[in-house]
């Protein structure tokens, strides 16, 4: 197992640019263009279907970033997402990173329920907790998210866009090692993992916030 975790870091690691030192401060100013979504408790997005938006509060900096990379370059389809990332600068996503990460919950426990054995022998088919940590909220490197507690709705949403790869003209996320780590998975079988990993205590909150401040 962990010499699984470590081929996937540093797979995942040598794919991705270094990164400018984020500033919460100046990311405070520069969000208004994400708070009318992620700044409003059970806001819910349509695309690709209907799923409330992600809590990025108190997630790690450098998955904000490597996300918001990867809508820019057209890796994640998303067309809301792809037009304001593509807007942005390197260092506009490092302090969007850094404000966002700073607004942690509570601590997660360091061990969280077991899972049913149907969603146990799915996580270790994927080979989850290599990657994002026992408890699912600390992941063995920043670039990775923390997922516990997050909305199951958009986990489910996330996890088949990495079905998707057929179709990456107009939906779907372009990730190899996340892509072969549900190879094989049914929709049925991503909906109770995403049904589980909501199910837990995590650190991901939603700030609310005034969209006219």
């Amino acid at each position: 197992m962990k010499r699984i975790a470590t081929a996937l870091l540093i797979a995942f690691a040598a794919a991705l640019p270094a990164q400018a030192n984020g500033d919460a401060a100046r990311g405070e100013s520069k969000a208004a263009m994400c708070i009318g979504c992620h700044g409003i408790k059970g806001y819910q997005a349509s695309f690709p279907e209907v799923h409330r938006v992600p809590m990025i509060s108190g997630q790690n900096a450098g998955y904000i970033v490597a996300a918001l990379q990867a809508y820019a370059k057209g890796e994640r389809k998303h067309p809301t997402m792809k037009g304001i990332a593509a807007s942005l600068t390197e260092q506009d996503m490092a302090d969007l990173a850094a404000y966002y990460a700073g607004h942690a919950g509570a601590k997660a426990p360091e061990q969280v329920a077991e899972a049913p054995a149907a969603v146990n022998a799915l996580l270790d088919k994927g080979v989850c907790i290599s990657c994002h940590g026992a408890n699912f909220s600390k992941a063995i490197s920043d670039a990775y998210p923390k997922i516990a507690g997050q909305h199951a709705d958009y986990l489910y949403v996330a996890l088949k866009s990495y079905h998707a790869e057929a179709r990456l003209g107009t939906v779907g996320r372009g990730n190899a090692i996340m892509q072969g780590q549900i190879k094989g998975m049914s929709n049925a079988d991503l909906k109770l993992l995403a049904k589980y990993l909501g199910s837990l205590p995590g650190e991901l909150v939603t700030v609310p916030q005034s969209r006219f401040r």
